[in-house]
């Protein structure tokens, strides 16, 4: 028996989460982040949205990349309760 126990986890993952991306979202959601920031990173005429599409593409990027989405996640909890 080890000696050093491990601490109960607060919250116990699901099986599968309602926010959890399956491999093909996951390679769209990389495919157009990257896409998108690659876009913005080009000089416009106007860089407010050249940085919100930076920041937009970016953030899409990594939600792929890292596997979940909050967003599907609640919409997945809105759809279940109606």
């Amino acid at each position: 028996m080890n000696m050093v126990e491990r601490p109960p986890r607060a919250v116990e993952p699901a099986v599968e989460d309602a926010g959890d991306l399956s491999f093909v979202e996951r390679a769209i959601y990389v495919t157009l982040g990257l896409g998108l920031a690659a876009t913005a990173a080009r000089p416009r005429p106007n860089p407010v949205l050249s940085g919100l599409a930076l920041i937009a593409g970016s953030y899409l990027a990594w939600r792929g990349g890292v596997g979940n989405d909050p967003v599907k996640r609640i919409y997945n909890n809105i759809r279940d309760e109606a």
